[in-house]
């Protein structure tokens, strides 16, 4: 009886393993298509789309990514969405590391009441205050143009940035805290016995070990803030402060009447690139920051 359950134990995490399979490779297919095809469809010349859209390009036609950096002022978009994602990370990196540190170690009064504050915040989505965050920042620039006759906090690349690490600290400091959590007691107590203060002990016993997942946090936000589109057209109105995913919504949007495709794509793979690259270099360190330990063996 027991060799018949483990054979039907078997036959069933074999289908289970088969039908989770075949849909993630029919997907990863699908994906690996259509990128390779946006590749495929920014080297062409125009007047192959109207022939065959679908068919190999003819050639390198490398004019695409020419006129889409220079005309249509990607080049420029891109600077921008460079300085504000890292100075948005920087900033988010700052603030959560103490304050995950904290929440993860030191019990006091109000202990719970701020881990029940942050775990709340992963629950609103950013797209939802958008409106809030303007009117608060509209506000405050009309108050000091009546102050001092100029404005700060709209068209503000800086304050962007600040609007992005803000609006990330509730999931950035759940992860962080949570492995803090993991990490043993033991290492903090022997810095202590050596002297170190607490200051000391984070910066050189704490956040070393929890590279893995300072790592994580650092990629997942880097794609979150290098791909976001409504809060960047909110508050920024200047067409030489527009981020590089407004840029291309913009060049999508007057491609169509001139349609120019291979411009078009062309700058969809400028945006597109940099975050391909990226996630296949580190690929592996985005699932080891969310399953390492602290101990190891």
């Amino acid at each position: 009886m027991r060799k018949k359950n483990k054979g039907a134990i078997r036959e069933t995490s074999g289908l289970a393993k088969v039908l989770i399979y075949i849909p993630l490779i029919l997907l990863s297919i699908l994906i690996i298509v259509l990128v390779f095809w946006v590749f495929m469809a920014s080297i062409k010349e125009n007047s192959e789309f109207y022939r065959n859209p679908w068919a190999l390009p003819e050639g390198f036609y490398f004019q695409n990514f020419i006129d889409a950096w220079e005309s249509a002022n990607m080049g420029s978009y891109m600077l921008n969405s460079v300085f504000v994602t890292v100075v948005a990370i920087f900033l988010l990196v700052i603030i959560a590391l103490p304050a995950s540190y904290v929440l993860a170690r030191f019990k006091c009064k109000s202990s719970k009441f701020w881990n029940v504050l942050f775990m709340a915040g992963l629950f609103i989505n950013v797209n939802y205050i958008v409106v809030p965050i303007f009117l608060m920042l509209n506000d405050g620039d009309k108050w000091i143009y009546k102050t001092f006759g100029t404005t700060f906090f709209m068209n503000n690349l800086f304050v962007l940035a600040l609007v992005y690490a803000a609006t990330a600290l509730p999931f950035t400091i759940y992860l962080l805290s949570g492995y803090f959590k993991t990490l043993a007691r033991d290492y903090e107590e022997a810095a202590y016995v050596d002297g170190a203060g607490y200051f000391r002990t984070m910066v050189q016993i704490i956040i070393p070990m929890a590279k893995p997942s300072i790592v994580t946090v650092i990629l997942f936000n880097f794609l979150a803030f290098w791909n976001e589109y409504i809060i960047s057209m909110t508050l920024l109105t200047k067409p030489e402060l527009k981020t590089l995913p407004v840029g291309l919504m913009n060049l999508m949007a007057a491609q169509r009447s001139a349609v120019q495709y291979g411009k078009m794509y062309a700058g969809l793979v400028i945006v597109m690139l940099p975050t391909l690259i990226l996630y296949m270099c580190v690929q592996k360190k985005l699932t080891q920051g969310m399953t390492v330990g602290g101990l190891k063996g």
